[in-house]
């Protein structure tokens, strides 16, 4: 047989482990954060005397933390590289994880005098003091300093995903990519209702907290082995290599590579598609933070179940089982390119508009849960599962629009702008919620903690299309940055 005929050399499929390490890392950070979520009301509230405005207000707090450092996250990425900065990120977040885990002992330090006590220790000094609002008010403030040090290492999650899915994918597959390891999320929210009530309930809250922290730290050996740029391993044969850099040409010409040069914040802010992508953010990523937050507190408040009981471990394992079907997120946009023959940029819009419509659902969650509370379970689902999809998209669209050098901090500006939107929502939800239990408002004919979840409900039901309008509008079709 002639080399001319020989045939190509068959692709080495490595950007899939990658893609998969990027899964878990997902998995992980969501883990992570729902832990204090499945705690607060059955295991933590009782014991430090919190109100639901009390635990808004750690939920809010972490939110701010969350988008101030998704501003800074992004540069350093970029500066870090992605290997170490993953790394960092992972590293930071796990030690803040853990440390949520000793706030009842510095609680028991502060207001007792007693620093050397275990946890059980800890809860029988705090139960000795006789002002409750002081232990509610120091607790609070240790919490709310361990989800600032969970924040700050967590907000480099996405950004260094989303680098690393364009250093291994062409700009056809990252969409797809995206929605896989995005998917880590729902997997991380799926097995923490089953894993952090069991952990509480057998070994004490604090023990939910550091054995889900340590998980990141065994995550960072595994990425040490297996992360090499594309170039750097011989993982990824050469028919690798030119399936991954199909792109890189088109890159070349749009936006030449400066070398070292450095982009500025105030740079990617004269750009409409920096907005756009931020818009987006900002109307949509606190839908599902407050899904994600509030959801086991809806279920104790609302139906008296509590995220230790075995129907409440069921109710949330479905509601995130739904949310799986977000995989489709990734496939819909391929579809309209390969088969309608649009643009990645104008597929993805078409598929985020549909996605867009899905939560109206949510405006019926509270009116069905007066037949049965799996009714805005499955309803909460469904519409989390769109939220994914949208948010598997419009990640993408960066990819699509900027160069690789500055993915990651126009990333992290649209990060910061989706955990603005998170504080808001999660700091009035709590204090609407006391409001509203303690004045037995009424709304829609809804009365109580229900009338406040009914307002909450409706603005995350059109938050998703009123941020699609607004980015049509400043980005209305393809235009990829040139001038970087």
């Amino acid at each position: 047989m002639s080399a001319s005929s020989a045939p190509a050399p068959k692709m080495t499929g490595y950007r899939w482990s990658i893609c998969a390490m990027l899964f878990f890392a997902t998995t992980i950070n969501y883990l992570d954060r729902q832990v204090l979520s499945l705690t607060w009301k059955d295991f933590i509230s009782p014991e430090f005397h919190w109100s639901d405005a009390q635990y808004g207000n750690i939920a809010g707090y972490f939110s701010i933390f969350y988008a101030i450092s998704m501003l800074f996250a992004g540069r350093f990425i970029d500066w870090m590289g992605t290997k170490r900065g993953f790394n960092w990120a992972i590293g930071i977040w796990s030690v803040g994880a853990c440390l949520h885990a000793f706030c009842g002992i510095a609680t028991s330090g502060i207001l007792a005098g007693q620093w050397m006590v275990g946890f059980e220790g800890a809860k029988d000094a705090i139960g000795h003091v006789t002002d409750i609002a002081r232990v509610a008010e120091v607790s609070v403030g240790l919490f709310i300093f361990a989800r600032f040090i969970l924040a700050v290492g967590e907000a480099g999650n996405f950004p260094a995903a989303i680098k690393t899915t364009a250093e291994y994918f062409p700009k056809k597959d990252r969409a797809f990519a995206t929605s896989i390891f995005n998917a880590g999320a729902t997997v991380g929210a799926l097995s923490a209702p089953l894993l952090i009530p069991t952990i509480a309930a057998a070994w004490g809250w604090e023990a939910s907290f550091l054995i889900i922290g340590a998980l990141g730290f065994i995550w960072i050996g595994f990425w040490l082995l297996i992360y090499h740029r594309p170039e750097d391993t011989p993982r990824v044969n050469p028919a690798e290599l030119a399936y991954i850099r199909q792109d890189r040409a088109e890159e070349a010409i749009n936006s030449p590579d400066n070398g070292s040069e450095k982009i500025s914040f105030f740079a990617l802010l004269r750009y409409r598609q920096t907005w756009a992508f931020a818009v987006g953010k900002f109307m949509t990523d606190g839908v599902w933070w407050f899904f994600l937050f509030w959801t086991p507190a809806y279920l104790s408040s609302v139906y008296h179940i509590k995220s230790s009981d075995t129907v409440g471990k069921l109710a949330i394992f479905v509601l995130y089982s739904i949310t799986l079907l977000s995989i489709y997120g990734g496939w819909l946009p391929s579809y309209f390119v390969g088969k309608k023959g649009m643009s990645p940029y104008d597929g993805r819009m078409k598929a985020m508009l549909i996605f867009a419509f899905i939560p109206l659902l949510a405006l019926f969650a509270q009116p069905l849960g007066h037949y049965s509370y799996w009714f805005p379970i499955v309803i909460i689902g469904i519409a989390g599962a769109a939220h994914q999809a949208w948010s598997a998209n419009i990640f993408s669209t960066v990819g699509d629009m900027f160069p690789r050098k500055a993915i990651a901090t126009v990333t992290g500006i649209g990060g910061m702008a989706g955990g603005v939107g998170s504080f808001l929502i999660n700091k009035g939800s709590g204090k609407l919620f006391d409001h509203a239990a303690d004045t037995q408002m009424v709304f829609m004919g809804f009365k109580g903690k229900e009338a406040g979840y009914f307002i909450i409900f409706s603005i995350c039901a059109v938050a998703y299309l009123i941020g699609w309008a607004v980015m049509k509008a400043l980005v209305p079709r393809y235009e990829p940055i040139k001038d970087l």
